[in-house]
């Protein structure tokens, strides 16, 4: 056994004895409730000694794995990848357009893939931010905060539709984008992160203490429903509703399909605008910002309006996405925008590749949708979840379809090596 394989199995112990000391207190021991009502002190050491086990085979795995030469990633498989994700989009696109139609599909289904949609709504918007101007943000969850009560006060105070509400819900969140983005001009890389992170949580403990306006913790309940153009969705089946009007037998799953197809068709004009929009002259000045800042400074670019505008158009997606699920719910709380949601937001993003559209989508369908095949799992649901996160981060840093490609190019246009690379990695 050579140097190299023993250190890396010294990794491997060293991570198995971290773990154990955290496992043992986390994992190992547990209060539970007896049949008398009284606590007692419950062990489980086969199951921490699994979970040691494991990281012991996964740090000596990884530890190998970045022993090998690094070879930068072929141009032919990058090409291979894009082909693919062109054949995948429009088979992903037809899946979701049709899933309400196919058999056997009932209400649960529907209520996943309105959640899912939402999520790849919320990645799309934040990808303008994040993944083309090159702005970490941390507290996106505020502009999903501001739509949700956008419209929810609009909708209870002067009476507003939601297709009425809608749009100013994205206006206003587009609003609070701008005001985000004038104190941050001046920063960039984890000062950025902490400011945005503090606006999110500004935003949060606001409608929580503001209790005459947005109700405090007890929230804002009895949210309208969206109409169809006018035809509410109930169960009286008169000639004024939806059911009535065509003829059909009144059902609930009447107004959770609308639902669907009302995120979807958000979701995709989210997606229309933001590969429209980063082929226009401030798309590709988003893009010049995110790869040198000094050097886009140079080239005489703008870059407070190019800043501002991509925290506006990343936040009016999070208005839209926050008015539907607003009218969705019904209800709504400030427990609802925590700072958790900002995080798997982000990590859709980065998951899914930042810049890629088809990477978040695919991202938003794995985290949020596939998590669920893991809800019998209990709580280890999110260590499931933390080991998939590290795997997909270890075989493909630069999410699972990453690309640093110029959305526009001179002459022939070509993959971006790994040898150009600041980080190293294609």
């Amino acid at each position: 056994m050579n140097s190299q394989a023993l250190g890396a199995l010294r990794e491997a112990l060293i991570a198995t004895a971290v773990a154990f000391g955290l496992f043992v207190l986390m994992v190992g021991l547990r209060t539970d409730v007896s049949t008398t009502g009284a606590l007692f002190l419950r062990t489980r050491w086969p199951e921490v000694a699994g979970l040691c086990a494991l990281v012991f085979v996964g740090r000596l795995i990884l530890s190998l794995w970045n022993l090998r030469e690094a070879k930068p990633p072929s141009l032919a498989l990058g090409k291979l990848g894009s082909k693919a994700a062109i054949v995948f989009a429009p088979a992903l696109l037809g899946a979701a357009l049709v899933l309400p139609m196919i058999p056997g599909i009932g209400r649960y289904e529907l209520d996943l893939g309105i959640l899912v949609l939402t999520y790849v709504m919320l990645g799309w918007g934040l990808n303008i931010v994040v993944g083309l101007a090159g702005l970490l943000d941390l507290g996106y969850v505020a502009f999903y905060a501001v739509g949700a009560y956008s419209y929810a006060l609009l909708a209870q105070y002067f009476g507003l539709s939601f297709w009425v509400c809608l749009p100013l819900a994205g206006i206003l969140a587009a609003f609070w984008g701008i005001l985000l983005g004038f104190p941050v001009l001046r920063l960039r890389g984890d000062y950025l992160a902490i400011v945005t992170l503090a606006f999110g949580e500004i935003i949060r403990i606001v409608l929580l203490n503001w209790v005459e306006l947005t109700g405090g913790p007890n929230g804002i309940g009895g949210i309208p429903r969206p109409s169809f153009f006018g035809l509410p969705f109930n169960m009286s089946g008169d000639p004024n509703s939806f059911a009535g009007f065509f003829g059909i037998e009144p059902d609930p799953v009447h107004r959770v399909i609308f639902l669907y197809y009302l995120i979807l068709a958000l979701a995709l004009l989210t997606n229309w605008v933001s590969v429209r929009i980063r082929r226009q002259p401030i798309g590709r000045a988003w893009e010049a910002l995110r790869e040198d800042e000094i050097a886009c400074r140079a080239l005489g670019i703008n870059v407070t309006t190019t800043k501002l505008t991509a925290f506006a158009l990343g936040a009016m997606f999070g208005g839209f996405a926050g008015a539907f699920f607003a009218t969705r719910q019904g209800f709504i709380s400030p427990e609802s925008f925590t700072f958790i949601e900002s995080a798997i937001i982000l990590a859709i993003v980065v998951l899914g590749g930042l810049g890629s559209q088809i990477g978040v989508a695919v991202a938003a369908l794995v985290m949020i949708g596939g998590f669920e095949l893991f809800r019998d799992l209990e709580e280890w649901r999110m260590l499931v979840f933390g080991a998939a996160m590290v795997v997909i981060m270890v075989v493909r840093p630069r999410g699972l379809v990453g690309s640093r490609t110029p959305t526009v190019a001179l002459g022939t246009r070509r993959a971006i090596g790994a040898e150009h690379v600041g980080e190293g990695r294609g």
